[in-house]
């Protein structure tokens, strides 16, 4: 009788560890295996999002906009900044922001968050930060509504058959948000620390990436004459490429409607996170034995 393959899978990696490749593959076949498991986790995590508080997932209708006016009185009113339509420019950027901030805060938690289960069952632990991430998802069609609003009610100027190819650039976004929430709900295991640093690193990747200012003018401004290699650092940030592709499709410029997003940049952006939510299995793979120990 062949004991390696009686005892638990946790048994077998400690013994047998396999490579990379092996995680990889281990990752991605327990992913779909248990795609009805991740689907009952999201359906889990909507109803509880939903009873927290008295609006539940009205919130996510709400927040944005409330975020949008915040920004739109700071930017306009205090600074007096000028940008046509500035509503409908920051909110562009507001919206997947949010999503992206949601999913990494809910998947820095989603392994941590559920120690008896780990404890008490045996169950690839993947499914826990995937399901946090696709939950998000959710979240952030509950958003277009809002932006629908917008668009209908006060920008109907700006509509276009462009706005489908949000479609594409969410599943962008969706493949490299994949691979942050994977790294960061492992690391959280052993390093409960990260939340805290993940609030101040995403508030300032925010202000780092054009999401209150239009791209184009950090080119006219004194760093890009100063320090023009920071303007070109700036411009590979992930959250550079998505906000302006976003802004294309739903804002356009200032100056006409919106047009097709840079293809280019989104299809290298696509590669690098297709590549990283590979990197990404295998690491978390290769910490998960020890999740039981540590929790």
């Amino acid at each position: 009788m062949n004991t390696t393959r009686s005892q638990p899978v946790v048994f077998r990696n400690s013994a047998i560890r396999p490579g990379p490749v092996g995680l990889l593959s281990e990752g991605i076949r327990e992913s779909w295996a248990r795609r009805r498991l991740i689907r009952y986790l999201v359906q889990a995590d909507l109803k509880k999002t939903g009873s927290d508080t008295l609006l539940g997932n009205v919130w996510w209708i709400l927040d944005p906009l409330l975020q949008m006016v915040v920004y739109v009185v700071l930017i306009t009113v205090i600074f007096a900044r000028t940008q046509p339509d500035y509503p409908l420019f920051v909110f562009a950027a507001i919206l997947p922001w949010k999503w992206f901030n949601s999913s990494v805060n809910d998947a820095i938690s989603s392994v941590v968050g559920q120690e008896r289960l780990i404890k008490q069952l045996q169950f690839p632990k993947i499914v826990l930060p995937l399901a946090a991430t696709f939950a998000a998802v959710i979240h952030f069609v509950f958003g277009m509504i809002p932006l629908a609003a917008l668009l209908v009610l006060f920008f109907s100027d700006r509509i276009s058959p462009y706005v489908v190819l949000l479609l594409p650039i969410a599943a962008v976004q969706l493949t490299f948000t994949i691979a942050v929430a994977l790294v960061v709900s492992a690391l959280n295991v052993f390093v409960r620390d990260v939340g805290n640093i993940s609030r101040h690193l995403l508030r300032l990747w925010f202000y780092l990436s054009p999401g209150l200012y239009a791209l184009e003018r950090l080119d006219e401004s004194a760093i890009a004459r100063e320090a023009p290699i920071l303007i070109q650092i700036i411009k590979l940030n992930p959250f550079a490429i998505l906000f302006e592709a976003y802004r294309a499709v739903i804002y356009g410029s200032a100056d006409r409607g919106p047009f097709p997003p840079d293809w280019l940049s989104l299809t290298g952006l696509l590669a690098v996170s297709l590549v990283l939510v590979l990197l990404a299995i295998a690491f978390f793979k290769r910490l998960e034995p020890q999740f039981a120990k540590v929790l």
